[in-house]
Order: structure tokens, then sequence, then C-alpha cells
């Protein structure tokens, strides 16, 4: 198998290489190449390889851009520091994914789901969703909250918000200071408004931040309750299905 590694770290390309080695000792390494600027030609003037390990960030860009200038008909692992959550549109058209840094039980992942790969995706496909994937990487998630305090209207910073909680048919703000401020939105729209990394719907009722969380009680049925940074001592149980995925989102 002719593998082409493009990353402009150079321990973590020669870490990738050993790794590759060990899990693929048939493998060869058909080069490391540091840039887009210099991938390109590559690409130009090489047979395609059998699989490309190309890490997101180089030093002139992301590596999307290699895309806009030549084809790449290749399979892709994409080795990432961004989170998981930014990148779910890579588990689909034969492109993976792996978490910076590399370690050897994702890397054999991600070469078994190769092997049973039975043709490439087609380079349309593979672009709609490094497409999708550009998107979501470089999505802007909301900063601030106008809310009404008395005959005022008054700007709060999303850090500043604990959790959010629905409560009959009204979505509220739960900020650091201990207030609780109304606002025009849904869980459902807030889910997709504020930052996957510091916030997490538990259940229909509650999205808590990161930074709101004081204790974790095993509950029962396989849940969890939370201690929340509040006075209020209402029951915060996350939901059974939910948990671990609450569990891999806190222990990133």
């Amino acid at each position: 198998m002719n593998i082409l590694i493009i990353e402009d770290e150079p321990l973590a390309a020669e870490r990738l290489s050993k790794l590759v080695k060990q899990l693929q000792p048939d493998s060869f390494i058909v080069g490391v190449i540091d840039s887009v600027k210099r991938s390109v030609p590559w690409f130009q003037n090489n047979p395609q390889p059998d699989l490309v390990f190309m890490d997101i960030q180089l030093a002139d860009g992301l590596s999307f851009e290699i895309f806009d200038y030549t084809e790449v008909k290749s399979p892709i692992i994409f080795t990432t520091a961004y989170n998981e959550y930014a990148l779910k549109a890579f588990k689909v058209n034969s492109i993976d994914y792996i978490l910076k840094p590399v370690d050897e039980v994702d890397l054999k992942a991600a070469l078994d789901k190769l092997k049973h790969l039975t043709t490439p995706a087609p380079q349309a496909k593979m672009m709609e969703s490094i497409q999708y994937a550009m998107q979501m990487l470089t999505k802007k998630y909301k900063e601030r909250f106008v809310v009404k305090v008395g005959e005022h209207l008054k700007s709060i910073e999303t850090t500043d918000v604990l959790f959010f909680y629905s409560l009959e048919k009204t979505t509220f703000a739960h900020t650091k200071d201990g207030r609780k401020h109304i606002l025009d939105f849904t869980l459902e729209q807030l889910d997709s408004l504020v930052d996957p990394q510091h916030y997490f719907r538990i259940n229909r009722k509650y999205l808590v931040g990161v930074s709101s969380i004081q204790d974790m009680i095993t509950y029962t049925n396989s849940r969890l309750k939370l201690i929340l940074k509040t006075t209020d001592d209402s029951d915060v149980i996350v939901a059974r299905e939910r948990v671990q995925e609450f569990k891999d989102w806190l222990d990133r």
C-alpha cells in the first residue's frame, strides 16, 4: 500500500509514519508534504496513492484548498486537532478522521475501515462532504443575548450563561450571577446556536454548560444526576440514552 502523508509538524509526521509501519508492515510512505503549495503539484505529477493522511491545518492554509486546484481520487484519512462535533461530516463518503495526537487504537480503526471500502467515494460526493465540514469548522456561535430586565434591555455574554432550561414552554438562561433571564429561543434552537464544546443537551429540558457542573451522581436506570452551580434544588438528570455521549463530551 502506497501512502502519502500531508502534515506540517515533523514530529507528528514521524510518529504517524512509525505507527503506520507497525500496523501495515507492507506499506510504503511515498512522501511527506508539509503545505498546500507543495501538495498540489505532487498530485498533478504522481500516481494517486492508495491512501492519504491529511492534516487539516497546514502552515499555509487549510488542506481543503488542495481540492480547489487538483483532483484527489485516493481515500483520505484526516488528522486533526479539531473537536469531533465539528467533524461528523467526515464519517461518510470514504472520509474518516483521527483526532491528534494520533494513537494506535484510532489509527487501526481507520485503517480497518479502509479495508472494507469496495470503491472510493466519487470526487463530487467527497467535495460535498468536505464543503459541509468546512462550514462546520468555520461556524460562528452566538456570543451574546439581548434580554429584558424590568423596563430595560441588557446584553449578556454567552460565556456568562451557566445553563439553559425550559419551564412551562418558556426558555431561561441561568447566568453566573444567579439571575434567570427569559430568552426568545427554544432549547432546540439554542442547541445549534451555542458552541457544542461548551454546552451539552442532557435531556429535553436542559442544555448545560461545562462550567455549570459542580458534581455528578450515579442515578437510577443507568442515568446521571447533575449538581449544578445554582441555589435551585431541582433534579437535573442526564437522559439514559445521552449518558455515554455526555461522558465522552466531558472527557475530551
